[in-house]
């Protein structure tokens, strides 16, 4: 329990030290929740870095996000019904599988008969984390910077 409240507090210190419009924080905190939520693990930083300076949008509140969404807590609940869902939605009969590691080479191993539904049900799944977390971001911010108003 202490380690999740070391990181909470963590978080919190490094979301409040943001800088920019409140806009712009909760998109990068969307995008990095997108992009966290899908199975694309090797590729979070290289991803939100890319996406958020296409958009223009806060590269820091990204990778904050998918920090937040993507962790061994939740990585394995995720993915387990990312991958029943991508095979209900494909109508693919579905595989036994493990993944022993979160690395390029365990995910790439899984072959594709895994990784297509995979990722086709993170992709599916992705905007319903993400759209609260553009709304719930940008309450958060808002409150706390009228919160410490002079």
């Amino acid at each position: 329990m202490n380690i999740i409240k070391k990181r909470s507090k963590e978080f919190y210190h490094r979301f409040i030290s943001l800088k920019g419009e409140p806009a712009n924080i909760a998109m990068g905190m969307a995008i990095g929740v997108f992009i966290g939520v899908t199975p694309t693990i090797p590729f979070h930083t290289a991803m939100i870095i890319a996406v958020g300076v296409l958009f223009k949008q806060n590269i820091t509140a990204g990778y904050l996000g998918s920090w937040l969404i993507s962790n061994p807590v939740t990585i394995p609940v995720l993915y387990f019904c990312q991958y029943e869902l991508g095979s209900i939605i494909l109508g693919l009969q579905k595989s036994a599988w493990a993944l022993n590691d979160y690395s390029l080479e365990g995910v790439m191993n899984l072959g594709w008969h895994i990784l297509f539904p995979l990722l086709t049900g993170g992709i599916i799944t992705a905007p319903f984390f993400a759209v609260p977390a553009y709304f719930l971001a940008r309450r958060f911010v808002v409150v706390l910077r009228e919160r410490n108003l002079p």
